[in-house]
């Protein structure tokens, strides 16, 4: 559960100052597919031939206010290289972006191969209050898209919870998104991607929000538990 380690009005304000940002940054967000049509897919630019686990996010698999190797999904990279498996991560992380910036991505995204989808996306939505059941159709239409692939990619599912001051019955449906979906659609879930992270000051960068190197590894841990059984089971089937 979310749980903030800070006086209340002060979680107010963080959480006011976030949709602003989130406001702000949303719209050149949902744009970057046009913006960066002529870049290369990961593979290319990389050379590496081995399969792409593609982490679809926010600011939060971004790495805001860090640099790049210290965003869980690099350390994703490291787990990964130090279990033997056979990938490469490619970090598709985008500040400000709602659910419905990540739907409009993901054809383009999808133009690289991709063995292993993380979806990490609907904070953006929970700070600008937007209604549950628009983050639920867009996560579930960027699912059907990924396993209109031929061949599909595997999918892990990240959930996030909704700042308390949203009140219990908009937090309570926004956590059930997640949930529903993961059942729904049989996907892997990582139940609460900022969980032993979210609240606590000393992992926190100084917007409270985002998570600073030290909360990244703890969301990385979070992520790992998940996701390295899937890539196992991949690698797996592919032997």
């Amino acid at each position: 559960m979310f749980t903030m380690k800070q006086p209340y009005g002060r979680l107010l304000c963080l959480v006011a100052s976030a949709a602003l940002t989130a406001g702000c940054t949303a719209e050149r967000a949902e744009e970057a597919p046009k913006s960066e049509e002529a870049r290369p897919a990961a593979v290319a630019v990389t050379g590496d031939p081995r399969p792409v686990v593609m982490f679809l996010g926010t600011s939060l698999t971004a790495g805001y206010g860090l640099d790049p190797a210290d965003a869980f999904p690099s350390l994703i990279q490291e787990k990964i290289d130090r279990a033997g498996l056979d990938y490469q991560v490619a970090n598709r992380g985008v500040s400000g972006e709602t659910s419905a910036g990540a739907r409009q991505r993901i054809d383009w995204l999808l133009r690289t191969p991709v063995a292993v989808l993380v979806v990490e996306t609907g904070a953006n939505d929970a700070l600008r209050g937007q209604d549950p059941d628009q983050l639920r159709a867009n996560l579930q239409a960027i699912i059907d898209r990924a396993r209109g692939e031929v061949p599909p990619p595997a999918i892990v599912l990240v959930g996030m919870e909704a700042p308390p001051n949203l009140g219990p019955r908009f937090t309570g449906r926004f956590r059930e998104v997640y949930r529903d979906l993961a059942r729904k659609d049989d996907l892997p879930l990582v139940p609460f991607l900022l969980e032993g992270v979210g609240g606590i000051h000393s992992l926190n960068q100084s917007d409270g929000i985002h998570p600073n190197a030290a909360g990244h590894h703890i969301v990385a841990d979070n992520v790992w538990r998940v996701l390295e059984p899937v890539l196992r089971s991949r690698a797996k089937s592919r032997d």
